[in-house]
Formats: C-alpha cells, structure tokens, sequence
C-alpha cells in the first residue's frame, strides 16, 4: 500500500511537472515514470549498505555544505541511529556563501527543509531532480522567495545544487526507496560550510553570522543524537528538538511570525550540543580528497569559474 501511494505520488508530480513551463532545474514532458527513475541501486553501493548494517528502505537525511562542495546521505542502520553512508563531491553550487533571499538572486538555499514524493521530479531536464521546498515557514516568515531550487544531475548550476547524472541518480534512488520503505518525508540540511567553532569564528563577521549560529545549532542537534532533528519555527528563528514544559495542559503550537511559545529541550541533547559548540574540530570523518572538495561555483551562465 505504501509502495503504490509512494509510485502513484511519482507519477502525478511528473504528470504536474509536464504542464509547467521549463524554468531553471525543471521540466520535460511525460506523466510515466522514466526508467532512470526506477534504476536499482548500483550492486556497490549494495553492498555498502549491507557494510553498514542499513536495510535498503530504511530512512534517509541529506546534508549539504556549500564551502567544502559536499553532499553526504546519512541513512538509519539496524541501531535506530542515522549514519553516514557516502559522501559525494558536489559538481556545481551558484552564488556565494549565505542563503537565497529573492528570486533571481542565484543564491543556493541554505536551511532545513522537508522533501516529500511530490518533490521528486523523475523528469527534469537535468537528468533527475529533487525540490528542496523552498521556500519553507521560515522563508517565508522571512520574506524571501524563489522557487524550483533543486538538486539536480547535469552539473550545470542556477540557483541549484547540481551534481553528475550518475550521482544524482544513486541520490535519487535512495531518496525512492526511504519513501517505498515507509518513510514520508526526508530532511535536507543545507549549510554554508561544515559547522564547526572554528569555521564560524572564521565567518565571525559575515552579515550572515547570526543565522549561522541558529543553523548551527540544528546541526549540533543531529550530529549529538544522529536522529533527525525535530525542526519548527515562531518569531521568524528555527527551533529544534522544542517540546512542552513539565505537567504542560497543551501540546505546542508554533506559528513562524508569532512569538515563542515557552518550550524546553531535553538538558542531554542541549548539553552535548553546547560541548560540540566548543569543540573546535567536528567529529564527522571527511572522507574525501583535498582536490575534490574546493567549492566550484558557476558564472550566471552556468560554466565553472
């Protein structure tokens, strides 16, 4: 039941996809799924997950950060726990350090965003693409707009995070396959760069420090539990992991303008979060080459500078 709900939701969002006029990341017409959409996955990366003890369907969280061009898939092993299942170079991110404030600002999002199976689009132009859904309730809240902000195949870049056709297509495929496995949503984090003291000491006086800090905080949050952040949002500020105070009447309710509800964090995860905050290296192993990892960004017609 949960396949065919996952495989029908597919099918509409190509067939939605169709009728829209091919702007930045999306497009082509047909409302049948293609079969780079329904590949299985490549036997290495199998394998790999039989390695790591990750069943096939099992959920999936995606990370991005910008400065080191890198997205990880991080996926739920037999534990309960997200781990780390591969690192992938990415191929091509347009502007510069900092979030997507306006359309046409060439700025990749930066933030956290819930990807459900009307967000994969199985026919892009750019081989295959997954929605980020900006903009979210913070976006929003914000007053920033954009829209069809992607990750994508084609290694061609506006606004996107745009990685090779292979690759995106293993991403894609996990994707799926969490969504078959039962999963409703998966997260995106998109951040400036790896989230460590020093690395914000570094970025100290960018305009957009404050809000680093806050995306910090998040990551700090999953990286200390390795379970997907609970993310909301009141007086326009994330908010993450939030539950109701002691002997509290009434669940929370957020509205992403109003102010705070009063709310509490469980003291073990906030504790840890604080030590990670004055650790001045991550935790997390880069498993990549020096070379492979240097931002490439793209002019405004899409070629690498």
């Amino acid at each position: 039941m949960i396949r065919a709900t996952v495989l029908r939701a597919l099918v509409l969002t190509a067939a939605f996809t169709a009728g829209l006029t091919p702007v930045t990341c999306l497009g082509e017409n047909s409302n049948r799924l293609p079969t780079k959409a329904t590949m299985e996955l490549p036997r290495e990366l199998l394998s790999l997950l039989r390695q790591k003890k990750m069943p096939k369907y099992s959920p999936i969280v995606v990370r991005v950060f910008k400065e080191e061009a890198e997205l990880e898939v991080w996926k739920r092993d037999t534990t309960g726990l997200f781990q780390i299942l591969k690192l992938y170079p990415i191929c091509r991110w347009s502007g510069d350090l900092g979030p997507k404030l306006q359309e046409g600002d060439r700025q990749a999002p930066e933030g956290f965003y819930t990807i459900t199976p009307e967000l994969m689009n199985p026919n892009s132009n750019f081989y295959l693409a997954i929605n980020v859904g900006y903009p979210n309730s913070f976006d929003k809240a914000n007053k920033r707009d954009g829209s069809l902000l992607m990750i994508h195949g084609d290694c061609s870049s506006s606004g996107c995070y745009a990685m090779t056709d292979e690759q995106i297509s293993e991403i894609y495929s996990l994707a799926r396959d969490s969504f078959l496995g039962g999963q409703p949503s998966f997260q995106v984090q998109a951040y400036p760069f790896r989230m460590t003291p020093a690395n914000l000491a570094r970025h100290r006086n960018n305009p957009n420090f404050a809000f680093w800090k806050m995306l910090k905080i998040g990551n700090d949050h999953f990286e200390t539990t390795h379970l997907e952040p609970k993310v909301d949002v009141c007086n326009r500020l994330y908010v993450f992991d939030a539950k109701p105070p002691p002997n509290s009447p009434s669940p929370l309710v957020f509205n992403p303008t109003d102010k705070c509800p009063v709310f509490v964090v469980n003291p073990k995860i906030a504790r840890r979060a604080r030590w990670r905050n004055n650790t001045p290296t991550s935790s997390n192993t880069r498993n990549c080459l020096k070379t492979t990892c240097q931002p490439r960004r793209s002019t405004a017609d899409g070629t690498a500078e």
